[in-house]
């Protein structure tokens, strides 16, 4: 058994979601916020035999894309501005961080 933990941008969630479903995979969607860009995430939680991995890796991949977004910064309160930069600046966003943990146990009640 594996548990894929899979943390996606909000955008690719609901795309995600249906495509699991399809796929026959259930899956506990957490709320969660990402420490960079301090926006929204959705953290997908799937239990799966180990042969159906690579199936599910590829589900998230083809349904969660990196996209590039302008993102202003926040101006540091009372921080050190030496590294502040006044403008937006674009940077990539979206797409799947995703980690693949071995299962010593599943049980579904």
């Amino acid at each position: 058994m594996k548990l894929i933990i899979a943390v996606v941008q909000d955008q690719d969630s609901n795309r995600l979601s249906k495509a699991l479903v399809e796929n026959n995979f259930r899956a506990t969607k957490l709320a969660s916020t990402g420490g960079f860009l301090k926006s929204g995430n959705t953290t997908f939680i799937i239990g799966t035999e180990d042969i159906r991995v690579d199936r599910a890796l590829q589900i998230i991949k083809d349904n969660c894309r990196a996209r590039d977004q302008l993102v202003s910064p926040v101006s540091p309160m009372g921080g050190n501005a030496d590294s502040y930069v006044p403008y937006p600046v674009e940077v990539e966003v979206g797409g799947a961080t995703v980690f693949v943990l071995p299962i010593e146990q599943f049980l579904h009640f």
